[in-house]
């Protein structure tokens, strides 16, 4: 039971697993995970818009596929990637030993820190 609650406890950087209960946990990871996905969304409109101009700018793609193209795609599959890798990992580590039911607590820390990792792969991608 110990394990559990530490790992719970690092997956959302020790706040929201303090709330007085589980259903404040659960809106708190929430809040976490909206303001990482706000943030990344801008962070997606800036990338995009740098790979459009370098579509503009770069003739040797010979009508190929472009780095708009490819950024959204890879934008769509890491969204659904996330999404299920978060819901799994909130199934499989989100049950406490003493009964108690984490997932949605787990799923929302889970999607807050890949989140993060995209809008710094996004950002990185832009050359920002």
């Amino acid at each position: 039971m110990l394990l559990s609650l530490l790992l719970l406890a690092d997956a959302v950087g020790g706040n929201c697993a303090k709330a007085p209960t589980q259903v404040a946990a659960d809106r708190c990871a929430e809040s976490g995970w909206q303001v990482a996905d706000r943030d990344m969304s801008r962070e997606w409109r800036v990338a995009r818009s740098a790979m459009q101009a370098r579509d503009a700018r770069d003739p040797t793609r010979g009508g190929g596929f472009g780095y708009a193209a490819a950024l959204l795609e890879s934008q769509r599959a890491w969204l659904k990637f996330r999404d299920t890798q978060c819901v799994l990992e909130g199934g499989v580590n989100g049950r406490n030993a003493d009964g108690g039911d984490a997932r949605s607590l787990v799923r929302f820390a889970c999607m807050e820190r890949m989140t993060i990792a995209r809008t710094q792969a996004l950002r990185h991608l832009r050359g920002g």
